[in-house]
């Protein structure tokens, strides 16, 4: 084993999100590679206790030593961090603005605003960086941030060789149009603007068609709710699914029968289900915020304004040509290539060296 250790630290180690996942595949590539590899949390689900230390057990951290800090969100560790004596690392997710939170949740608002004074400060002592995209990189540049480098989240496509649920391919695969979007029912990701969207689309288009929403809306309860009503007025309540929060089976198994991935968030640092939907071939058309562009490079169709009459035009563009739909998930699949795993390993394994590891 190398002599340096390196620490990776996040406020809260999660099962399943994209966050706590980057840290876990940085561990393992790490551990592969022959470091000495350690995660730590503040608050760690129960169903990955096994991976990660209480950050009350970090103690002695050597002057050799490098720290990754997991920054998405606010928490003391912004601060505290300074008192390790070693080389540190900010691997940034980004920090959804509070404008989204404050009308749903005080509690979210006050986290997410506590988050960005924690980024301003931890730009004064952090000797290197990782942003996730070039939109996350450049948000370092404007905080002073030293010596960035933008490494994408890590994703192991073997996991979406996975068997899919069967039940639910059985289900949906019944001749209708399934327009998909994967991501948590949150303010940010603009669910309202998808389904007005879809309406157009179902009412001037193709009646033969469906909206599922995958996500779970904890923290957002009265949005979610606001959502369920919007959906009542546009008589649209049979052809909107909401699965709520489920298993990776079966998330697999709703992006393979998934005819198109639409997407109008306002807030993306990454967005991994845009990676997601170009491994399963699935067209997308998003709306032009934060980091899709840097996600989709020159790949899916992009919408600078939220036209919804015109988005349901482009959605029967895209679905009725098949042409169009060919050359679309080409350029996808061309995308895809600077996402897959070797690829990204190499780039943080040369970071890693090129800094003292």
């Amino acid at each position: 084993m190398r002599k340096i250790k390196i620490i990776q630290v996040l406020p809260t180690m999660s099962y399943g999100d994209a966050v706590s996942n980057d840290a876990i595949n940085i561990d393992k590539i790490l551990r592969k590679n022959g470091y000495t590899s350690e995660l730590y949390a503040e608050n760690i689900d129960k169903r990955v206790k096994d991976k990660v230390f209480n950050i009350s057990k970090l103690k002695k951290v050597n002057k050799n030593d490098i720290l990754i800090y997991h920054k998405s969100t606010g928490t003391d560790l912004s601060f505290s961090l300074q008192k390790y004596k070693c080389k540190k690392i900010m691997r940034y997710h980004n920090i959804t603005p509070g404008k989204y939170m404050e009308k749903y949740n005080k509690y979210l608002y006050n986290l997410v605003e506590y988050g960005r004074k924690g980024l301003k400060y931890a730009s004064t002592y952090f000797d290197y960086s990782l942003a996730v995209s070039d939109y996350n990189k450049n948000e370092l540049d404007e905080l002073k941030y030293k010596n960035i480098m933008t490494v994408p989240i890590l994703i192991p496509f073997g996991d979406y060789e996975k068997v899919p649920d069967k039940k639910i391919i059985k289900t949906y695969s019944d001749g209708k149009k399934n327009i998909l979007f994967v991501g948590r029912i949150a303010p940010n990701k603009a669910h309202e603007d998808i389904i007005k969207s879809f309406y157009y689309y179902k009412k001037y288009v193709s009646e033969d068609s469906r909206l599922i929403l995958v996500g779970n809306d904890g923290g957002f309860e009265n949005y979610s709710k606001l959502l369920k009503k919007l959906i009542k007025e546009l008589n649209l309540e049979s052809d909107v699914i909401f699965p709520g929060h489920i298993k990776f089976e079966e998330i697999l198994a709703f992006y393979k029968v998934a005819d198109l991935f639409l997407c109008m968030s306002e807030h993306e640092g990454f967005c991994v289900p845009l990676v997601e939907s170009m491994f399963f071939e699935i067209p997308i058309l998003a709306y032009n915020s934060s980091a899709i562009k840097y996600t989709l490079g020159n790949s899916g169709v992009i919408v600078n304004k939220k036209d919804y009459f015109l988005i349901s035009e482009l959605m029967n563009f895209i679905l009725s040509d098949e042409n169009v739909k060919k050359e679309i998930i080409k350029k996808q699949n061309k995308r895809l290539e600077d996402f897959k795993l070797e690829k990204v390993e190499k780039q943080l394994l040369e970071f890693i060296k090129r800094i003292g590891g």
